[in-house]
């Protein structure tokens, strides 16, 4: 059989026609998701450490906590539910939730069933010192709900049990100071979230405020606003501190996906799990770290090579060597 020059051109033709229309899409796609994976904002809510909204960035304590939206909201998830936050604070280590379930000035005297917020203990996020919370129509039977400086000179023992009702806050509801048209309010602040669901069963409803630093230049000036604060740590370690360090390349913080290992997330180079500048470090694939993305990637790639390889040997097997030119035989749109 004489050997066809033109056959072998046509076969590279047709494989370089393949490659480019089934496989080549899918390795820029998935080069250009693992170089900017790791979003640094949700909204207007800046996401730094220890903190990531895509699985791998930032600290492993905090994976899964905070979910964003696509309109831009930002959630914390926590075994109560799922809350938006409004803010979140670095310099004093804080985030701003609210909680949609607890009484509004608009709810007036008017009191929705509500539910416990609660934190997961085993995690490195905790309820502010900073928080009142104020419950409203309680039962005098099984709540204390006695003006706190009285009832703790003749109860020292019991002080901490009661439901102060004497309440500056229950005097001064924020920017609805009448709203509760004469209904019973008290202040507790509940050790544990078994006591806040005793309490909500004895109790109508209730609402927590925290105090706000009002400006900057007046750090001793609190002002009153509803919504919960939860306090976060940052852990601190050497190797996040090189990571983050310009001088070595300036990169994020984020952990291995399986093992939950230590990486440096880098920009120009694959994860290493030192610093970005050190170029005898160990390094990991950026796919290795957004496995959910690039997985889904990877499959659509190995379904488009797949069919790739299937209509070329169907076409291979059935067309004519036509190189060049396209017929009804042999077109492929």
């Amino acid at each position: 059989m004489a050997y066809n020059p033109s056959s072998r051109s046509c076969f590279y033709d047709s494989f370089c026609f393949l490659f480019i229309t089934f496989v080549l899409p899918f390795f820029f796609l998935t080069k250009a998701q693992a170089a900017s994976h790791c979003r640094t904002s949700c909204g207007t809510i800046p996401i730094n450490y220890p903190f990531g909204i895509d699985d791998g960035c930032g600290s492993p304590y905090y994976r899964h906590m905070l979910l964003c939206s696509d309109s831009g909201i930002l959630e914390l998830r926590t075994p109560s539910g799922r809350y938006q936050v409004r803010s979140i604070s670095y310099s004093d280590p804080h985030m701003i939730v609210t909680d949609p379930f607890m009484w509004k000035c608009k709810d007036g005297h008017h009191f929705r069933a509500t539910r416990a917020f609660s934190l997961d203990t085993s995690t490195h996020l905790t309820l502010s010192s900073q928080n009142d919370y104020l419950f409203f129509n309680c039962s005098e039977e099984k709540v204390i709900v006695e003006p706190k400086p009285i009832f703790c000179e003749r109860f020292p023992d019991r002080c901490d049990s009661t439901c102060d009702s004497a309440s500056y806050l229950c005097r001064h509801l924020p920017g609805c100071g009448a709203a509760l048209g004469g209904r019973s309010c008290c202040s507790y602040f509940p050790k544990a979230t078994e006591s806040l669901r005793l309490m909500l069963k004895y109790c109508a409803s209730y609402t927590s405020i925290y105090w706000r630093i009002n400006g900057a230049n007046a750090p001793d000036d609190h002002v009153p606003e509803y919504g919960i604060r939860v306090d976060f740590d940052i852990p601190v370690t050497t190797d996040c501190l090189q990571c983050q360090d310009m001088k070595k390349g300036g990169g994020r913080c984020g952990f291995d996906t399986q093992s939950q290992n230590f990486l440096c997330l880098c920009n120009q180079r694959s994860n290493v799990t030192t610093y970005c500048n050190d170029h005898s470090s160990s390094s990991h694939s950026k796919a290795g770290i957004i496995a959910g993305t690039v997985t889904g990637v990877s499959a659509a790639g190995a379904l488009g090579i797949g069919a790739g390889l299937w209509y070329w040997k169907k076409v291979r097997a059935s067309a004519p060597v036509t190189c060049g030119v396209q017929s009804n035989e042999n077109r492929l749109f």
